[in-house]
C-alpha cells in the first residue's frame, strides 16, 4: 500500500505542477492576482506531494519491502540501517525521485518566502519551475518508476553496489544535487526576466541567495565526492578527470562566475544580459550532468541507467530548455536596457576579468569532456582525454585568475587605482616571496615550479588578509574602533574573505600532496617492515571476519615512527556474496594535516598480500579548502542584506480625478 501511495502522491505532484506551469502565466498575461497566486499555493502542495513520494520510497527501503522492485535490486534485510537508507538514492529511479523532490522543494521556499517578490515575476519564476518538474515527473513515471511491483516478491533482496555502501554517499548525492538542482532557480529567474522583457538591480539582489545557496551546496557536494572517491576507491587519488565529475565541476565554475557577475549587476546595475545568460548556462552544465551520469552514455560507479530510452527522454528534455531558453534569450536579450559604463580598471572591471577565465575554464573542461563522446558517435573512434590535457589547459587559465584575485576586494567601484591597491598589497607579496624562499631552502626534489604555486596560494590568503585588514584599520586605529568596525563589517565581506583564502588552502594542499607525495607498492607477509616517509610500518598477521552482510580479510599494521608506536592501521578487503563483488576499504592515519594511507591488492599464491603505502603531505588541506569557502558563502547568506531582499517598491500615489 506504501508504494502506490508513492505513485499515486508522484502523480498528483504532477497534476500540480501542469496547473503551476500554465495558470500563472494566463494570470500574468491578464494581469490577474488571483490566477498569479495560483503559482504560490500549487507549488507548496506540489512540494509536500514530492517529499511525500520520496518519503514512501525511504519507508519501503527501511522495512525492506521486496516485493517492490527499486527495493529487491538495491536492498538487503541485513544491511546496516544507514545504508538501507543512503541506497535510496544509490540508484537511478530513487537519484531520479531525490532529484525532482529537491525541484519541489526549492519551488516551495520560493514560493514561502519570495512574497517580496512582484506577483508577476514570483508567478512567471514559478511557471518555469513548473515546466522543468513536470518533465522530470514524466520522465520518471513513463521510464523509472521507483515504486513498480514484482508478482511473486521474493525472500532477500540483490543488496546495494557494495562501492556504495559506505556513509560518504550518504552526504556527497543529496548535497550534489541540492547544488545541481537549486540553480534551477537562477535560470527560473532568468527565463522569467526574458518573458517579462524587465530586469535591474532588484532582480540580481532577488536571485543571488539562491544561487549562494546551490553554490555553498554544490561546492560541499563536490569536496565530499572527492573524500569519498580517494578513501574509498583505494587507488589513493582525489581528482581524475573523470566525465562525471567534470560534470559536477562546470556548474560550479559557472555558478562562480554567476555568483560575482550578479554583484555588479546588483552593485552597479551592469553586466545584466551576461548575467541572465550565466543563469542559463549555468543550470543547462546541470542538465548536461544529469544527462551524462542517468543516460548511460558513460561506465562509472556514478552511472546507474543503461537504458537507451532514458537516454533519449533525458537528450529530449536537455534539448527543450536549453535550446528552448537560449532561443528565447536570442530573441529577448536585446531588448533589455544595459547597466551604467565603468573603467577597465575598477572591481567592476576585476569582477568581469574574473567572469573571463572562469567561464574559459569552464569551456575547455566542456571540450576535453564532450569532444571524446562526440567522435565515438560521429566516428566510431574512441579516445581518452585525461589529466595531461586539463593539467595543460585548466592551470594556465587559474594563475592568472589567482593573482588577479586580491586586487579585485582592494579597487573602487567604477574607476579603481591598481597602483593604490598594489601597494597595500605589498606586504602580502613580500610573504608570499619569503614562503617561496624558505620553500626552495627547506625541500629536496619535486617540482620547481611547486615553490612558485604555494607562494601565489599564500599572495592569496594574504590578500585576503590584507582587504579584512583596510576594512576594519587595522595598526591603524585603536583596538577598540578595530573591533567596532569587524563588528559593524557586512558579513557579505567576512564571506569574501573566507571563500579566497579557502581557494588557497586547497591549493597548498594540491600542490604539496602532488609533488611531495611518497610511496610504496610491493607484495608483504606477516612480520615483513617497510619504510615510507620517515614511518615504519610492520604487517602483523592477515585475518578473517564476518561483518553484517560481507566477509572482511583484516590486514593490521603496526606504524611507529623513531622507535616510538604511534598507531595500528587496518585496511581490508570485503567480500560481498549477494552481489559476488569485493571492494577494498582503505587505513587513514591523519598526523596534522598529512595523512598515511594503505590499501590492499591481490593476495599471491606463498600467502603475501600486495600493498600500496602512501604518505602524503598537507592533503587535508584539499578538502578543508572547500568546507572553507562554503563557509565564506554561508556568511555571505547570512548578511542582513540579502535575508531581508530588496525593497518593495513604493506604491505611486493615486492622481485626482479631474472634476467634470
Amino acid at each position: 500500500m506504501i508504494a502506490e501511495a508513492g505513485h499515486y502522491a508522484l502523480v498528483l505532484a504532477l497534476g500540480l505542477a501542469l496547473i503551476q506551469s500554465t495558470v500563472p502565466i494566463f494570470g500574468a498575461r491578464w494581469h490577474d492576482p488571483a490566477l498569479m497566486n495560483v503559482a504560490r499555493s500549487t507549488a507548496l502542495a506540489q512540494m509536500v506531494f514530492a517529499l511525500g513520494s520520496f518519503a514512501a520510497l525511504v519507508t519501503l527501503h527501511v522495512t525492506s519491502d521486496f516485493s517492490v522492485v527499486n527495493v529487491f535490486e538495491n536492498s538487503h534485510s541485513l544491511k546496516p540501517m544507514i545504508y538501507k537508507i543512503t541506497g535510496v538514492w544509490g540508484n537511478h529511479e530513487g537519484s531520479m525521485l531525490l532529484w525532482v523532490s529537491i525541484l519541489a522543494l526549492f519551488g516551495g521556499l520560493v514560493a514561502a518566502f519570495g512574497n517580496n517578490l512582484p506577483l508577476s515575476l514570483r508567478a512567471h519564476v514559478l511557471a518555469v519551475q513548473a515546466w522543468i518538474a513536470s518533465a522530470f515527473y514524466l520522465f520518471i513515471l513513463i521510464t523509472s518508476n521507483p515504486f513498480l511491483r514484482i508478482a511473486n516478491p521474493p525472500i532477500e533482496g540483490r543488496d546495494l553496489n557494495p562501492v556504495l555502501q559506505d556513509i560518504g554517499l550518504a552526504v556527497h548525492p543529496p548535497m550534489l544535487y541540492l547544488g545541481y538542482v537549486g540553480f534551477s532557480i537562477s535560470f527560473s529567474f532568468a527565463v522569467a526576466a526574458l518573458i517579462e522583457g524587465r530586469i535591474d538591480a532588484a532582480w540580481a539582489r532577488w536571485v543571488r541567495p539562491w544561487t549562494l545557496l546551490a553554490w555553498i551546496f554544490l561546492t560541499l557536494g563536490i569536496a565530499m565526492g572527492s573524500y569519498w572517491a580517494y578513501y574509498e576507491l583505494g587507488w589513493g587519488g582525489w581528482w581524475f578527470w573523470d566525465p562525471v565529475e567534470n560534470a559536477s565541476l562546470m556548474p560550479w565554475l559557472a555558478g562562480t562566475a554567476l555568483l560575482h557577475s550578479a554583484v555588479v549587476m546588483e552593485k552597479r546595475n551592469a553586466l545584466k544580459v551576461w548575467t541572465i545568460l550565466l543563469s542559463i548556462l549555468t543550470f543547462s552544465l546541470s542538465l548536461l550532468g544529469t544527462f551524462l551520469v542517468r543516460s548511460g552514455v558513460l561506465t562509472s560507479v556514478h552511472a546507474f541507467a543503461t537504458d537507451p530510452e532514458r537516454g533519449v527522454f533525458i537528450l529530449l528534455i536537455l534539448c527543450v530548455f536549453i535550446g528552448g531558453s537560449l532561443s528565447l534569450y536570442a530573441w529577448r536579450a536585446s531588448a533589455l536596457k544595459q547597466g551604467g559604463l565603468f573603467a577597465p580598471i575598477s572591481r567592476e572591471g576585476a569582477l568581469v576579468l574574473n567572469n573571463l577565465f572562469l567561464t574559459t575554464a569552464c569551456a575547455t573542461v566542456f571540450v576535453g569532456t564532450l569532444y571524446p563522446l562526440a567522435l565515438e558517435v560521429l566516428t566510431g573512434d574512441k579516445i581518452s582525454v585525461g589529466a595531461p590535457f586539463f593539467n595543460l589547459t585548466f592551470a594556465p587559465l587559474f594563475v592568472p585568475l589567482l593573482i588577479a584575485m586580491p586586487f579585485g576586494p582592494l579597487l573602487a567601484w567604477k574607476r579603481g587605482d591598481l597602483l593604490g591597491a598594489a601597494q597595500r598589497l605589498f606586504a602580502a607579496g613580500i610573504v608570499a616571496l619569503v614562503t617561496v624562499a624558505v620553500i626552495w631552502a627547506w625541500t629536496r626534489g619535486g617540482s620547481a615550479l611547486a615553490p612558485l604555486a604555494i607562494g601565489l596560494a599564500v599572495f592569496v590568503i594574504a590578500g585576503a588578509l590584507v582587504d579584512l585588514t583596510e576594512r576594519i584599520g587595522l595598526f591603524r586605529v585603536p583596538v577598540a574602533v578595530v573591533a567596532r568596525r569587524a563588528r559593524g563589517l557586512p558579513r557579505s565581506a567576512w564571506g569574501t574573505v573566507f571563500a579566497h583564502a579557502g581557494i588557497g588552502v586547497a591549493l597548498i594542499g594540491i600542490v604539496c600532496e602532488t609533488t611531495w607525495n611518497s610511496e610504496y607498492i610491493g607484495t608483504m607477509k606477516p612480520g615483513d617492515v617497510t619504510h615510507v616517509a620517515g614511518y615504519e610500518l610492520k604487517l602483523d598477521r592477515i585475518m578473517q571476519r564476518q561483518g553484517p552482510n560481507f566477509r572482511e580479510m583484516v590486514v593490521p599494521f603496526d606504524v611507529s615512527r623513531d622507535g616510538r608506536q604511534l598507531s595500528t592501521m587496518t585496511p581490508s578487503k570485503r567480500s560481498f556474496t549477494t552481489r559476488e563483488t569485493t571492494t577494498t576499504e582503505s587505513a587513514l592515519l591523519t598526523r596534522g594535516v598529512s595523512q598515511l594511507y594503505i590499501s590492499l591488492g591481490e593476495t599471491t599464491a606463498d600467502g603475501a598480500i600486495t600493498v600500496r603505502i602512501y604518505h602524503k603531505p598537507m592533503v587535508l588541506l584539499i578538502w578543508f579548502g572547500p568546507v572553507l569557502m562554503a563557509f565564506g558563502g554561508m556568511m555571505s547568506l547570512s548578511d542582513r542584506r540579502l535575508r531581508v531582499g530588496a525593497p518593495k517598491p513604493a506604491r505611486a500615489p493615486r492622481a485626482l480625478q479631474p472634476a467634470e
